[in-house]
C-alpha cells in the first residue's frame, strides 16, 4: 500500500488519459495521491480531482513561478478552500531561485503570506526549493515555528535534511533517487529518520528509472519506494507502511 505524496494529475499531460493513469497506479498498490496546486487554476483543478475521486485529495497554493501574479482576492479564495473536507494542505509554496520567474522578493513575500496562512487555517504545508536552501531555511526558522509541513522532492544535503527535521519537518523523496549520479539524494533517504520521510512522483515530472525521460505518474511511486527501501536494507512493503503511515500523520488523515 503506497501514497504518492505529491502529484499534478491536472497537469494537461494527462488530457489523453487521466482516468487510465489514476486506474494504474491503484492496480500498482497506489491507494491514495495528494494532487497539488501551483496556481489558482491547478489549486481549483485540484479540488475538483478531489472530489471526483474517493482516493485523491488536494493541495492548493500558489507556486514561486507565479508569485508575481498573486492577488489579495487569491488569498480569499485559498482559504476558502481550506473549508472543503478533501483539501488537506496549503501548497506547493517556497521559493525557486533556479527559473527566478518571480522577482526574489515577490517570492519571499507570497511565502510568508501563504506560511500565515497555514497557520491561520491550522493546515500543513508543502514547500518548493530549488536552488534557494539558504533564504528557504532563514524563512522557516523564523515564520514556521508551530507549523508542520514537508519539503517536497527534497534536493538539500543530508545536514539540511536533519536540520529541517529538527524544525519538526517532514522530507520527501521523488524520482531522482533513482538516477545513479545522485549521490547526495541517496544519502539523505538512506539517513533521514523512517518517521520523518515521505516519497512522491511529482508527476507529470522527475519520472524514475527505468521509465526517465517520459512522462511520470503515480504508478511510479512503487519505483521510488523500492529504491529508497533498498538504500535502507528494508523490504519495499515495509518502506511503503511506514511512510504512508507518514502521510496520514502529517495531514491528518484518519489511519486505514
Amino acid at each position: 500500500m503506497l501514497f504518492d505524496s505529491h502529484a499534478h494529475l491536472d497537469d494537461k499531460r494527462f488530457d489523453s488519459d487521466r482516468e487510465a493513469a489514476i486506474a494504474r497506479a491503484a492496480a500498482n498498490g497506489v491507494t491514495h495521491i495528494i494532487n497539488v496546486g501551483a496556481d489558482m487554476a491547478s489549486s481549483a483543478n485540484s479540488v475538483l480531482l478531489a472530489e471526483r475521486h474517493e482516493t485523491i485529495y488536494a493541495a492548493v497554493g500558489m507556486h514561486p513561478h507565479d508569485a508575481k501574479d498573486m492577488q489579495e482576492k487569491d488569498y480569499e479564495q485559498l482559504a476558502a478552500w481550506t473549508g472543503h473536507p478533501k483539501v488537506i494542505a496549503i501548497g506547493e509554496i517556497g521559493l525557486d531561485y533556479y527559473y527566478d520567474l518571480s522577482p526574489r522578493d515577490i517570492q519571499k513575500q507570497v511565502f510568508i503570506r501563504q506560511l500565515d496562512l497555514a497557520r491561520q487555517t491550522g493546515k500543513p504545508f508543502i514547500i518548493h526549493d530549488r536552488d534557494a536552501h539558504g533564504d528557504i531555511m532563514e524563512i522557516m526558522r523564523r515564520e514556521g515555528k508551530g507549523l508542520t509541513g514537508v519539503f517536497h522532492c527534497f534536493s538539500g544535503s543530508l545536514e539540511m535534511a536533519r536540520d529541517v527535521i529538527k524544525l519538526g519537518f517532514y522530507v520527501s523523496i521523488a524520482g531522482p533517487v533513482t538516477f545513479a549520479n545522485s549521490v547526495k539524494l541517496k544519502e539523505v533517504a538512506r539517513e533521514v529518520p523512517l518517521d520523518r520521510l515521505l516519497v512522491e512522483t511529482d508527476s507529470p515530472y522527475l519520472t524514475p528509472q527505468p521509465y526517465r525521460g517520459r512522462r511520470n505518474e503515480p504508478a511510479h511511486v512503487r519505483l521510488v519506494a523500492a529504491e529508497v527501501a533498498r538504500l535502507r536494507g528494508m523490504e519495499t512493503e515495509a518502506l511503503a507502511a511506514a511512510t504512508t503511515g507518514n502521510v496520514r500523520t502529517l495531514f491528518r488523515l484518519a489511519k486505514e
